[in-house]
């Protein structure tokens, strides 16, 4: 999003969709499980990616019909902003169209880009895109330069200058891999040192013969001459060490390198892929599991005239941690540096400033969390003038902080029980605009914060999710805009109070659009600690004393789906209509460890996944039954990946709890999970055994009474099939005949094929029909 207007006044959205002409319509057909499992084909695909035309005129964004096969990639499309004229572009016109995403010079009105591995400018002057470069080999990460006469850019791990005024190219480091030659190692001579035999040898024959001394002086003297000509030192790179991210300093006199080392002697896993157009079993690359070695990356400043290298200061003690650095920033005039440092125990997390003249860092400020940093916003780092901007939990909440560079307490410039969730500053840098949760947990809104004078302005107003990005003369605004019953639609508007936002595409199918969607109720309900559960409450039109109920479990890795915009999980929001349809009461949580409520919720299951994550479950289950009056004994749950997790920890751990259970795609073992996610919750397993044995369902397999359907995809890299696989074993082991397991050959984590999905749900439907009615 790119903002920079002054907002005093709220601005009031009133949402305008277009109706069409009355007609005598027909009832929609009966709703199925094969037209719901067609995903965006039924539901519609969602819009990304919003920007505008230089001169405001139009909007471009990522889409694609529902009509379009679920595996082709999105195309480009673009409007007028008053709805007219939306069309997709040609290969040709993509090419010249304005960039997803780019680096602006100062005034925005270029940015550069690359597009197929070469430097591209776009002038939003012109509304043009020109080339810059036609290599074979890769360009990346371009950036101007203050001033704008110059971009910096990356290639085969050397950082290179283009100058916008002539053209010329200018390489400022020399990075290599390898290792030295002969040739290019600087000659040593210490006459303390007792000289080897081959030194002797080699010492003797120059003294001894004329043509050796010659070559040798002449080899010297042409080394001379190439340092004369260019007195900057090769760096040769480590084995297994790479540059991946390289900054100019504004006075062009060093240039502050991220070196990521890559873990050796860590073993990945693989994937068998069964089906492939070889007919040939071929073995699909995977990950490391938690607790494997992990690379790491540092800072190292070079210097451009001499390419003389030096690792960062950290002050960090005498016994520091192990680090990573994230997102290195430069201030607007690239002479102010600051960086990330996260501990590898996921405990700690500093903002540093660094001198690249002395290479030394200083800290500016460190937060420490007992179970692990996280949160949104928690990597965001940016410069405002002699100040650095950041996101901290440090009140339990996620908010915006306001930091001097030299030297100073951090300010709060946001507070309260909300989060925090995105941040953009104005193109004048007046302004923050914030999204935020203030108001609500169920809803997303914009808000213009004006820093200097501490106040702040709400743009957005319609219930649901905003997701804005103001056009380049700010005098207009594009939403991708969603309701809990109405999937995301792009809109436009003039930005200004009481405006109209006018909705330009319509994604999902006739179908779709043709039935009524219920909205589900909004609860919270009592946990067992006092604490108030959210929740998401859909009951049929005759429920009836007694009746079936059935606990969806979203997925993890910090997501929320209890709120009031329209669900990634759209398949499984549509098959509860037809749950409810066949007198079904559904219910789906946001239980500990779910996003939206702050950080005491986030970390709530910090040593014990199937704690008091599972705990929320059972007392929802409870309150079914007393509060709404559902069977006690005829209540299933089900859900995928971590949802497939907790279903399995419900069924053996509190085994009267529910009748039934569908676990797909679970982890069964956290200690074979990937590191990145699982070592911020149970730490490693070899240093934290006894939180992985609890955490893991596969311990607590002998527990299974009730019905119990596995599905999982057998290429899933993510989740690994083997989960299922060992968990079939342990079954199998403990004599246990009331499970199944399904297997579907094609699919990753994320299903894609419609008769996998519908297939999966008719398992799913058939187990809650067989054990709960």
């Amino acid at each position: 999003m790119e903002f920079r207007s002054l907002v005093s006044l709220a601005l009031v959205f009133a949402i305008v969709i277009p109706v069409p002409a009355q007609q005598k319509q027909q009832p929609p057909a009966k709703l199925t499980l094969e037209m719901i499992m067609q995903g965006p084909r039924f539901s519609g695909y969602t819009p990304s990616s919003l920007r505008w035309s230089g001169d405001s005129q139009r909007v471009y964004f990522q889409w694609k019909r529902y009509t379009d096969p679920i595996a082709a990639p999105f195309d480009t499309y673009v409007v007028n902003r008053d709805g007219t004229n939306l069309a997709k572009l040609t290969e040709q016109e993509l090419r010249l169209a304005p960039p997803v995403s780019c680096n602006y010079d100062d005034s925005f009105k270029r940015c550069v880009y690359t597009q197929a591995g070469d430097l591209w400018l776009y002038d939003f002057s012109t509304d043009k895109a020109k080339r810059l470069t036609a290599t074979s080999d890769i360009e990346i990460q371009p950036r101007f330069l203050p001033g704008g006469k110059a971009i910096a850019y990356q290639r085969s791990n050397n950082l290179f200058v283009h100058s916008l005024e002539d053209g010329s190219i200018e390489q400022l480091t020399d990075i290599r891999t390898g290792r030295p030659s002969p040739e290019e190692e600087e000659p040593t001579k210490d006459p303390k040192k007792e000289l080897t035999s081959q030194e002797f040898l080699k010492q003797e024959e120059k003294e001894l013969l004329a043509i050796v001394k010659q070559r040798a002086a002449l080899r010297e003297e042409n080394r001379a001459r190439r340092l004369r000509e260019n007195p900057r030192k090769p760096f040769y790179l480590q084995p297994r060490t790479i540059p991946t991210n390289l900054r100019l300093t504004g006075d062009r006199n060093f240039i502050i390198a991220v070196m990521a080392d890559q873990p050796e002697g860590s073993k990945n896993t693989i994937v068998p892929n069964y089906i492939t157009e070889a007919a040939y079993t071929e073995d699909l690359p995977a990950r490391n599991n938690v607790g494997d070695v992990q690379g790491r990356s540092r800072l190292m400043v070079i210097n451009t005239k001499t390419g003389e290298t030096k690792p960062v200061d950290l002050p960090l003690g005498e016994k520091p941690k192990p680090v990573s650095v994230f997102n290195l920033v430069l201030s607007d005039d690239n002479n102010k540096v600051a960086f990330l440092l996260r501990s590898s125990d996921n405990k700690d997390l500093w903002r540093m400033a660094l001198d690249p003249a002395t290479g030394k860092a200083r800290i500016l400020t460190h937060d420490h969390d007992d179970a692990w940093i996280g949160g949104p916003g928690i990597f965001r780092l940016g410069f405002l003038g002699d100040n650095v901007y950041y996101q901290s939990e440090v009140t339990g909440f996620s908010h915006l902080y306001l930091q001097p560079f030299a030297a100073g307490e951090a300010k709060a410039l946001t507070s309260g029980n909300y989060e925090v969730t995105n941040v953009e500053l104005s193109r004048d840098k007046k302004l923050f605009y914030l999204t935020t949760s203030e108001g609500s947990p169920y809803e997303r809104h914009l808000y213009a914060f004006d820093h200097a004078a501490g106040t702040k302005a709400k743009v957005t107003t319609a219930p649901g999710e905003h997701n804005v990005t103001l056009s380049p003369d700010e005098n207009w605004l594009a939403d991708i805009y969603s309701f809990t019953t109405k999937p995301d639609e792009v809109y436009i508007g003039e930005r200004k109070s009481g405006a109209k936002l006018l909705q330009v595409t319509t994604s999902p199918s006739p179908e779709f659009l043709a039935r009524k969607w219920t909205e589900p109720t909004l609860v919270e309900i009592p946990a067992r600690d006092g604490k108030k559960i959210p929740g998401n409450l859909l009951k049929p039109a005759n429920a009836r004393k007694g009746g079936p109920a059935v606990v969806f479990v979203h997925g993890a890795g910090y997501l929320q789906n209890v709120h009031k915009w329209w669900t990634n999980y759209f398949r499984e929001y549509m098959f509860h209509h037809i749950l409810t349809a066949a007198g079904y009461t559904v219910l789906d949580i946001d239980y500990r460890a779910s996003s939206g409520y702050g950080r005491d919720w986030r970390t709530g299951i910090y040593r014990f996944m199937g704690g008091k994550d599972l705990e929320d479950h059972l007392d929802a289950a409870k309150w079914l039954a007393t509060a709404h009056s559902v069977n006690p004994k005829k209540i299933g749950i089900y859900g995928g990946s971590y949802g497939g997790f907790i279903t399995l920890m419900a069924l053996f751990t509190s085994p009267d709890t529910f009748a039934a259970g569908a676990a797909l795609r679970p982890v069964t073992d956290w200690a074979h999970y990937n590191h990145g996610y699982t070592s911020n919750i149970l730490n490693e397993p070899q240093k934290d055994p006894e939180a992985y044995r609890k955490s893991s369902p596969i311990y607590h397999a002998q527990g299974l009474k009730s019905a119990l359907l596995i599905c999982h995809g057998m290429v899933d890299i993510n989740v690994h099939y083997q989960d299922s696989v060992r968990l079939a074993q342990r079954l199998i082991e403990l004599g246990k005949d009331n499970w199944e397991l399904a297997s579907y050959p094609v699919e990753d984590h994320g299903f894609v094929e419609p008769a996998s999905w519908t297939d999966e749900y008719r398992r799913i439907f058939k187990l809650f029909e067989k054990n709960l009615k």
